[in-house]
């Protein structure tokens, strides 16, 4: 599947992009949204600096794109503590997350992306690393066998994940805080938008704001990457200020609509509506219709469409509500009640 303009995933130079310090909210302070975990985080914080300990090791999940990276390097930076970042998928061998431990000092955080992507292998060594901040070595083999615990320095892992089942129950009960990181409101994605327009030095006005945030589908890097997009979009057909009418031009260009679906979020809409009678319908045969992937449709599609209330998912397959009618414009077929006499 080509990359999608509102997709929650980094696209192409973003991983390079979304470094640059100055998008990132450095601290808790500056943190736009998630206020309940910002409170948790505070006081977590504050209890290990007054101690004088590392921190207790966080587990953040919630769906792509909402910050869990940049949240780690705020708790980085609160605890002034250097930061190794690294993901589940790269960590192929227990002995490379052993190398990893067996480097990291005093109070240094360990951000792992993608956790619940350890090998099985990786996660027996995590475990009396996390618990009792120790490596075990099996040397030799046989009879003559013995092992060796090598003391590491107490340190922080933070982990991120977008699938909490996925995560074994052994290594999320070795986390002392557990957070999910939800869709951000309206008014915290203008907020966030304003925020990096005064950074990228584009004039933008309220409604513009505004404009771009109700197709965010509340997600900072969406809301950013369609931002970017305008940014564009302003400067080459118009004076280079973000105004209403201009983001509007913008995303119509895009196929963005109104509530920031795209041409595969309608198109899986129409499939249901006007294929099956609006369901319900199997995610097989949705992803068959549509030649894609049943994986795409369920982690990339159905959230933000269960998020408006567009879709139901049911025990019997997907169904199409009575808003997704209303927002295509197409009629909603009433069932009439059977008559009582």
């Amino acid at each position: 599947m080509e990359e999608r303009l509102i997709s929650s995933q980094p696209q192409g130079d973003e991983r390079q992009f979304e470094l640059d310090q100055a998008l990132r909210p450095q601290r808790l302070g500056d943190l736009i949204g998630q206020d309940r975990v910002r409170e948790n985080l505070n006081i977590l914080i504050a209890a290990a600096r007054q101690r004088g300990e590392a921190l207790d090791h966080v587990l953040l999940y919630g769906p792509p794109g909402l910050g869990k990276t940049t949240l780690s390097h705020i708790i980085a930076n609160e605890m002034e503590s250097p930061i190794r970042v690294t993901s589940g998928p790269a960590i192929e061998r227990a002995g490379d997350l052993a190398a990893i431990l067996s480097n990291l000092r005093e109070k240094e955080i360990l951000f792992i992306d993608e956790i619940h992507r350890l090998g099985r292998a990786v996660e027996e060594i995590l475990y009396p690393a996390m618990e009792d901040f120790a490596l075990d070595f099996v040397i030799g083999k046989g009879p003559s066998a013995r092992s060796i615990r090598l003391k590491l320095p107490h340190f922080t892992v933070v982990g991120a994940t977008t699938r909490l089942a996925l995560l074994t129950a052994p290594l999320r009960a070795r986390f002392g805080a557990i957070f999910r990181v939800d869709f951000y409101d309206q008014a915290a994605l203008e907020r966030i938008i304003r925020r990096a327009a005064r950074v990228l030095q584009v004039e933008i006005d309220a409604a513009g704001a505004t404009e771009i945030a109700r197709r965010g589908r509340g997600t900072p890097r969406v809301a950013l990457r369609l931002l970017r997009r305008v940014r564009d979009f302003a400067q080459v057909r118009a004076d280079g200020r973000i105004t209403a009418p201009i983001a509007r031009q913008a995303m119509e260009m895009m196929e963005v609509d109104a509530r920031g679906l795209d041409d595969l979020d309608r198109r899986v809409l129409y499939t249901i509506i006007e294929k099956f009678g609006g369901g319900p319908v199997g995610l097989d045969t949705i992803a068959a219709a549509l030649s894609e992937e049943p994986d795409t449709i369920m982690d990339v599609v159905e959230p933000y469409l269960l998020q408006l209330g567009f879709l139901d998912r049911t025990p019997r397959g997907r169904i199409a509500t009575s808003q997704a009618y209303e927002h295509l414009d197409i009629p909603y077929p009433r069932t009439e009640q059977p008559s009582l006499f």
